[in-house]
């Protein structure tokens, strides 16, 4: 077995591009579609049913990414492909997704268009879980702070500029769609020249329903830290994931007409957008300055909890702006840490891939959980309840991270141990 610290890294700047270049490929891929490529091509297949039809395909996909992105940290754990291990699969997964992207534009039925966005889904997991570890491979310690920061960015960032390219060419599906697969291409292709990957030798291992299993779970007993990283990671984001219902405070609350509530979701985006980019951006280069994580992940959670509260209680619809905009405040904070932070968290390098996958599940279980605790929440007080239950969420997540030892301080018996013998 090669150990990953005598593996050559990327130049860092090479890698920081190769970085952008993935993680923009993926989130163009999958956001563009989300929010509009999926809408217009169902509303045109489907018509009437639309609605229905989108619902099953999103939920089918969320369904595949979830079981995909655990099993592909894994795969690409036990890869020994000259490649690299995961060079092979931001390429297959990220170029593969691509085409599928591109054909998707020709699609004629939903269950084309369920199937096609199924293997998208499963695809970027892949490419996704190939990357993260990427970054646990090859990432300095003392530049994860900005890598962490330039991630998230690029995950708000890359769609606005899908979402440009895709408005700027006639609405043609074939053609929106081929914009949105070439523009994932691009970065796919960007980050394989751009990568050093040495091939990897695995010790062997026989296939079994217990490996694969064993994709889905770190045991928090063993190793308390990484336990504690992922509900820091999933509480924040259930905190967050009350974002999907401001729609609702403006046609609910404050009785704006259906047909202008887009344009206030459009305005709550642009803040939203400027927000994050200018705290993820900030942040992460003054946690590698400072040499500390711990603070801006703390500060972050209250922060977004603080911004939960003002739209819980706002009596008009600019204190719900002011609120959006304290809540991206807080989770762009959040964000360029989380995960520099969850990189220090993960027990063992020969399983990055595996372990980051798992805290991924911590970022995408909130967000098909809340729908489902949400209409309790609103029949028990309506919109302040939801958003003050969910704030409190918020609190909860921004504290546990004291559990964890900030830069320096793994092994101190007052945190939670990295691993427990």
């Amino acid at each position: 077995m090669i150990p990953v610290a005598l593996a050559r890294p990327t130049g860092q700047r090479r890698l920081l591009a190769a970085l952008v270049g993935t993680n923009a490929a993926a989130y163009i891929g999958t956001s563009v579609p989300i929010s509009l490529l999926l809408v217009t091509h169902l509303t045109s297949i489907a018509g009437a049913e639309a609605t229905s039809a989108f619902s099953l395909v999103t939920g089918i996909g969320g369904l595949t990414g979830l079981l995909a992105n655990p099993l592909g940290g894994r795969i690409s754990d036990r890869t020994a492909a000259r490649f690299g291990r995961r060079r092979t699969w931001i390429f297959t997964a990220g170029l593969g997704a691509a085409i599928l992207l591109v054909v998707m534009g020709w699609t004629t039925a939903v269950w084309q268009v369920a199937l096609g966005w199924a293997l998208i889904t499963a695809l970027i997991a892949f490419q996704l879980a190939a990357s993260s570890a990427l970054a646990a491979d090859q990432v300095a310690p003392a530049r994860r702070g900005t890598v962490s920061g330039v991630v998230a960015f690029v995950a708000l960032a890359g769609p606005v500029l899908g979402f440009a390219l895709v408005s700027a060419v006639p609405a043609l599906p074939w053609l929106q769609w081929g914009v949105v697969g070439v523009l994932s291409a691009a970065g796919v292709l960007m980050t394989v020249v751009l990568v050093r990957d040495p091939r990897h030798q695995v010790p062997d291992e026989k296939p079994s329903l217990a490996l694969v299993l064993r994709s889905y779970w770190v045991n928090p007993r063993k190793h308390p830290a990484f336990g504690w990283a992922w509900v820091v990671r999933f509480l924040i984001t259930a905190a967050w994931a009350s974002n999907s219902y401001l729609a609702f405070v403006f046609t609910q609350r404050f009785g704006v007409p259906t047909g202008e509530v887009a344009g206030k979701i459009l305005v709550l985006t642009l803040i939203g957008i400027l927000c994050v980019a200018v705290t993820a951006w900030l942040t992460g280069w003054l946690s590698d300055r400072i040499q500390r994580q711990k603070p801006f992940v703390l500060g972050g959670g209250l922060v977004l909890a603080a911004g939960l509260v003002v739209v819980a209680l706002s009596p008009a619809i600019p204190v719900v702006y002011a609120g959006a905009g304290i809540m991206s405040l807080g989770y762009g904070t959040f964000l360029a840490t989380d995960f520099a932070l969850c990189l220090r968290m993960l027990p063992d390098p020969e399983s990055a891939g595996r372990d980051f996958a798992v805290l991924n599940l911590a970022s995408i279980l909130p967000v098909a959980a809340v729908p489902f605790v949400a209409p309790a929440l609103l029949a028990a007080g309506g919109f302040a309840v939801l958003f003050g239950g969910l704030a409190i969420l918020g609190v909860a997540g921004a504290v546990s991270v004291l559990r964890l030892p900030d830069i320096g301080q793994e092994g101190q018996p007052r945190f939670a141990a990295m691993t427990r013998g």
